[in-house]
């Protein structure tokens, strides 16, 4: 992704956004959540699981791929929920997916301190890290109240 803005001197330059994507995994109207590890300033806060789009990769295969790295999970990902939200000091930009499991795997919590499945109901009782805080209202219609 690229953007464009004015130099000091009133040229135009031109940087390279970093996507980061995250998946949205629902299951029986409960949302995948998972507590950060690392680093200290984040640990135990929350977040959808995901990563870097990698150079050559599209954003549906890197999170297909993350998921598999952070979860040991398959997921078949859907549509945008919510919307763009800049990160990094606008260095990067965080696009979030829904997503489901594939072939009854069940997430492993390989690189997160813990996982839990949330309620629409729940979503508030955890602490989400900043850039995943915004998403939550668009993905509240998304999930069964109980």
């Amino acid at each position: 992704m690229r953007t464009e803005r004015a130099n000091g001197d009133g040229q135009t330059e031109r940087r390279d956004l970093k996507v980061i994507v995250g998946a949205a995994i629902i299951r029986d109207g409960r949302v995948l959540a998972c507590a950060r590890a690392a680093p200290p300033e984040v640990a135990g806060m929350w977040e959808f699981p995901g990563g870097k789009v990698e150079p050559g990769e599209t954003e549906t295969d890197a999170l297909i791929r993350e998921c598999a790295e952070e979860l040991a999970v398959r997921v078949e990902v859907r549509d945008r929920v919510g919307r763009n939200v800049r990160m990094a000091h606008g260095r990067s930009v965080l696009k979030v997916y829904a997503a489901r499991l594939l072939h009854g795997d069940e997430p492993q919590a390989l690189e997160h301190e813990a996982l839990r499945w949330l309620s629409a109901n729940e979503l508030d009782s955890v602490t989400w890290l900043p850039a995943d805080a915004p998403i939550v209202a668009a993905l509240r219609p998304l999930l069964r109240t109980p």
